[in-house]
């Protein structure tokens, strides 16, 4: 691979500033119409990069791996989730893939507190009711939410968002729990008064509110399944800011619309773009675009971190955000 200025393929439209800086580092072909690339582009991009900067819209699998020229040695994901990427086909053509982790945490964690307070509170129904200009004054009995001081949250996934989710749970009052593949640190636990379970079905069945903090692999694809959302309260609240796969959305709708939940507060779904109908007409859903990630600091240092994997990779050293299958 070529140490002076690599052909790097960007598929979608970053900040302006980290186009500037990689067009100044690299032979960069960017995509000014920031729509995503067809199959037949990816295929051509592939062929011809030495590097390849892929975001989640894009599947990046075996069958497109295929394609690889014998220049691509590096893809260097544009975000932190990987579950897009073929990580064992890439290895096994010795293809470097990075991601962009860390810069997101208090972004997300931004958002699923929001979704915490946005659903029980029913802050977005009420919002359609001021902008469709039917609201007849103050009632006592009317458009009444749950307060969530007291309440139980039950994290599943208890990494850097997970926890700090958790720190702005408590100042809210709010009793935590968590279930991850490893318990956190004990320090960790005392800070953020955090009670354990090993079992997840066991915390489900104990919690006002659940949070989805993990990433989808095989194994946590429908973690949420039609059987563990079955031992929800009917007064929980579910919210998911990772990753759609994680719930089984068609038992999730069929549940909200049978009053089996209270709510949900959803960032990601299942199939997005494509977002099941029937969720867009609940009053009991606040539906976002995927916008856990959408602030223009992390996009910022999202580039920056993209920019150093790659000059460091053609430097000839190991990248510091390499994604290895053992960290899924």
């Amino acid at each position: 691979m070529s140490v002076t200025k690599p052909l790097v393929v960007v598929t979608r439209k970053l900040p302006d500033a980290i186009e500037t800086r990689l067009t100044e580092l690299f032979d960069t072909r960017l995509n000014p119409d920031d729509r995503p690339f067809t199959r037949d582009e990816m295929n051509a991009a592939i062929a011809e990069a030495d590097v390849l900067v892929p975001t989640v819209t894009d599947r990046i699998d075996s069958a497109l791996l295929s394609h690889a020229g014998p220049r691509l040695r590096l893809i260097a994901n544009y975000g932190t989730g990987v579950d897009h990427i073929d990580l064992a086909t890439a290895r096994q053509r010795n293809i470097t893939v990075t991601n962009t982790p860390d810069v997101l945490t208090e972004d997300t964690a931004d958002m699923a507190m929001a979704l915490v307070l946005a659903v029980p509170r029913r802050l977005a129904e009420g919002e359609r009711v001021m902008r469709g200009g039917d609201w007849d004054g103050w009632s006592p009995t009317w458009m009444l939410g749950h307060r969530i001081w007291g309440k139980h949250l039950g994290i599943v996934g208890m990494g850097r968002i997970g926890q700090a989710v958790a720190r702005r749970a408590r100042g809210f009052g709010l009793r935590i729990h968590y279930h991850n593949r490893r318990r956190v640190h004990p320090d960790i636990e005392a800070e953020l008064e955090a009670t354990y379970w090993d079992s997840l079905d066991q915390m489900l069945a104990r919690m006002d509110v659940v949070s989805v903090h993990c990433p989808h692999t095989p194994a946590t694809y429908h973690l949420l399944s039609a059987r563990r959302l079955g031992i929800l309260k009917p007064h929980a609240y579910v919210v998911n800011t990772s990753r759609g796969e994680v719930i089984d959305e068609n038992a999730l709708v069929r549940m909200l619309e049978a009053g089996e939940l209270a709510g949900a507060g959803l960032d990601v779904f299942e199939h997005e773009p494509a977002v099941n109908p029937k969720l867009i007409t609940m009053d009991n859903t606040v539906l976002l675009p995927h916008l856990s990630s959408a602030t223009i600091e992390g996009r910022m240092e999202m580039g920056e971190k993209v920019m150093i994997n790659i000059k460091t990779f053609i430097d000839g050293h190991t990248p510091p955000d390499r994604v290895l299958e053992s960290m899924l």
